[in-house]
Order: structure tokens, then C-alpha cells, then sequence
């Protein structure tokens, strides 16, 4: 099956998660579920841009001008406190309301004082460093749309606004279980034929990353009525579930097995023509519709495997309308090779950005074992099937790390 087919009928099976309110403080991240807007304009009332003088655009238009200081009107103080007429000025401070009367203001280091005049030394056109009423954002006006990710610039505005709160989509809690007898966790001593368990820890880590809730549920031995008991308990608690381990071909690959019993038809067992992550098996769980995921036991297999189709899913039920990686060209600075396999590969790549050209390169070690080959890889190169790329072909790159893209210079403190 390929990834598009095997992803069509994973996010077939999801659904969005019902929208509710948040305050808008603690909405960071989450999508819009309806639109907002303002019930008020901002600014509120025309203010100064500069810290000078309010001014008649008409009194300076031929300078210098002298004028006479009638009062001063500080940030915070009411509108309309302080009036201007021909041949007057009053003192102004940034974000001071603008007094009744003055149409522009003249910036102080264009000004001096001279025997108790204020002399305006250039002249300024109606509206000069004057901030309408609205200027930003008019009452009524419709500021963010259903389907707007909330950023940090986005919760300022609301703010701005006095919006308390938001209709949003909640972040997908999702609970994340390892498979296998093998398995243990924490340092110390490694007991002989056990392996450290990595796939938890690091999908937990990369759902927290992802903006989603990671719930720890530990590990489960290869006995199908505990695993049973744990997915069924874990789909009455949680959005989503995770699991790793158990759904290759094996005599205790429990999983795919366990999920067919407690699905029944909405379970699946899928070949994904792709390398790593060929194995996954789905289903949703009553009572609930709760997707689980059984991810492969291999580390890299997982970790491509939550990107390819759990990722995707739990985007979905956020509200996101976007759901993949940032898909990009690059050219490959190194030979991609491969053999024919019928499967699409994804090779684990160094991204870099050289005179504005995109390349990447292969990092060493491409097994779906070999896990810190992942920890070097900011992109995975989709290689189709065949006998690979050369160097200085063009390939398409998912980015896992946008860093590598990032501008700026690299600093660091000089050294003792």
C-alpha cells in the first residue's frame, strides 16, 4: 500500500476534537474553531506616534513657528483634556491622546524653546505622526478566521482587544504505551538479553514537541489479555494512543493481533511500501472512536511511522488543515544509492542552506536500528524506487529541523 493510500484511510478514521472555550492566555498554539472579532478599534482614540508637540498643521507651515504651550498630555490621561487653538501647542508623550484641535505632532528634536515660546522648526502636514482611532483594527472588524494556528503576535492582539477567551480546538491527549518482554527502563546495569526502551521516551518527547499532551502508560509485556486490557483502558482515557512494538511478523507481535479483536472491522494491518516503517496497525476503539496507532518496534521505524500517519492524524484533530512537514527541493550533495524494492525510500539527510541553494547529504548509518543517525538528521529525502540519486540530483526533502534554514549569524562567548 502506498503512504498516500495507508494515510487516506487513517485520517478517514479520525475526527476533529470538539471545540471549547480557552482564555486567550493560555491558547498558545491551539487552532481557531471560529472566527474573532474586534468589538472595539485599536487604538481606541487617536494618539501621538512621538514624543513632541501637538500642533494646527495649518499654524506651521511656514517655519520657524512660534507658538504658545497651553498644557501637556501624558500617556493615560483622558481625550479631549487639553484643547489647541490657532497659534497654541500642547506638550505630547507617545501613545498620549491626541488633544481637540491639533491635527499633527511635531517631533521634540525639531523644536526648541526661545523666551517662553515653543519654536517649531519644521513644518508637518496634517496628520504627522498621528495615530488614528482604528488605524490598526476597526470595531467589528473580523481579526482572525476558523483554521488560524495562535501564535505569540496572535494572543498580543487579543490581548490588545480585550478578548478573554477563544473558541478553539483542544490539543489531542495522547497516551503513549511500549510493547515487549525485552524491554526495560533507567540507567544502571543492562540485565543480559533486555534492551533499554528509547521508542516512549523519544515519541513522548516529540509529541510535547509537536504541541500535543504526552501521557507516559509505561510498558506492556507480550501477553495479549494484559495488552488488551491496557489499550481498552487507554482508549476510554485518552484522544489517541501510541503504541510501539508488536506488529511485524513475529509469534509475539501481540498488537496487530489484539487491535483486530478489540476493533473488529475498523481494525487494520497495513504494508506500507516504504523504508523504515513498513508495518503499522489501526483501528479505532469504542467507546470512543479513540485511534490507536501500533507503531514498528524498530526506533527509526517508529519515529517515521508517528511522522507518516500519527502525526498527521493528531494535526487533524487539532483543527490543523496542514498536516505534514514543510516539503522542500534540495539537491543532494552526495550519491543516494539504493536497490529496487517496489518501496519508496527515506533516507535520513544533513540540511543545509550554501548561496541560497538547498543541499543535503547522507548521514552515516541508515538501519531503522541505528538511532542516532536520527538524532543528526535534520530531513528525511524521499529516494523513489530504483537505483537512488546521484550527486547533484534534485530531491524532494521533508524537514524535520528547520534550524538549518534559520538566518543569523552563529555566536559564541569568547573564551578565558
Amino acid at each position: 500500500m502506498s503512504i498516500d493510500e495507508a494515510r487516506r484511510r487513517v485520517l478517514s478514521s479520525c475526527r476533529r476534537l470538539s471545540p471549547r472555550e480557552f482564555p486567550a492566555s493560555e491558547a498558545l498554539g491551539l487552532v481557531l474553531a471560529a472566527s474573532v472579532r474586534s468589538e472595539e478599534p485599536l487604538p481606541p482614540f487617536a494618539n501621538s506616534a512621538m514624543d513632541g508637540y501637538a500642533v494646527r498643521s495649518s499654524d506651521v507651515v511656514s517655519v520657524p513657528a512660534r507658538l504658545r504651550e497651553v498644557g501637556a498630555v501624558m500617556a493615560g490621561d483622558l481625550p479631549g483634556a487639553v484643547a489647541v487653538k490657532e497659534g497654541e501647542t500642547a506638550r505630547i508623550m507617545t501613545g498620549a491622546p491626541l488633544p481637540s484641535g491639533a491635527d499633527a505632532v511635531c517631533m521634540v528634536e525639531h523644536s526648541h524653546l526661545e523666551d517662553g515660546w515653543v519654536v517649531v522648526e519644521e513644518a508637518v502636514r496634517a496628520g504627522t505622526h498621528v495615530r488614528p482611532a482604528g488605524d490598526d483594527i476597526e470595531a467589528g472588524e473580523e481579526v482572525f478566521v476558523a483554521g488560524d494556528q495562535l501564535g505569540a503576535s496572535h494572543l498580543a492582539v487579543l490581548a490588545a482587544i480585550g478578548a478573554g477567551s477563544v473558541l478553539a480546538y483542544p490539543r489531542p491527549r495522547v497516551g503513549v504505551l511500549s510493547t515487549g518482554d525485552e524491554l526495560v527502563s533507567g540507567p544502571g546495569p543492562l540485565p543480559p538479553g533486555k534492551l533499554r526502551d528509547s521508542n516512549r521516551p523519544g515519541l513522548l518527547a516529540q509529541l510535547r514537541a509537536d504541541g500535543f499532551e504526552a501521557v507516559d502508560l509505561g510498558t506492556a509485556a507480550d501477553d495479549a489479555a494484559v495488552l488488551a486490557r491496557r489499550l481498552a483502558e487507554a482508549a476510554e482515557r485518552y484522544d489517541a494512543v501510541l503504541t510501539s512494538g508488536g506488529v511485524s511478523m513475529g509469534e509475539r507481535d501481540l498488537v496487530k493481533v489484539v487491535l483486530g479483536q478489540l476493533g473488529g472491522q475498523q481494525a487494520s494491518w497495513l504494508q506500507v511500501a516504504v523504508k523504515p516503517a513498513k508495518p503499522l496497525a489501526f483501528s479505532t476503539l469504542a467507546p470512543r472512536g479513540t485511534p490507536v496507532f501500533g507503531l514498528p518496534g524498530n526506533p527509526v521505524s517508529a519515529f517515521v511511522s508517528y511522522e507518516l500517519f500519527a502525526r498527521p492524524a493528531l494535526r487533524y484533530m487539532a483543527g490543523h488543515s496542514r498536516l505534514g512537514r514543510p516539503s522542500l527541493r534540495a539537491l543532494s550533495a552526495e550519491p543516494l544509492r539504493r536497490v529496487p524494492d517496489g518501496r519508496l525510500h527515506l533516507v535520513r539527510v544533513i540540511l543545509w542552506v550554501d548561496g541560497g541553494q538547498l543541499s543535503v547529504r547522507p548521514v552515516r548509518g541508515q538501519g531503522s536500528h541505528q538511532l542516532r543517525s536520527l538524532a543528526q538528521a535534520s530531513a528525511l529525502a524521499l529516494v523513489p524506487d530504483g537505483d537512488g540519486l546521484s550527486a547533484g540530483d534534485e530531491v524532494e526533502v521533508w524537514v524535520l529541523d528547520e534550524g538549518p534554514l534559520a538566518g543569523g549569524e552563529s555566536w559564541a562567548p569568547s573564551q578565558p
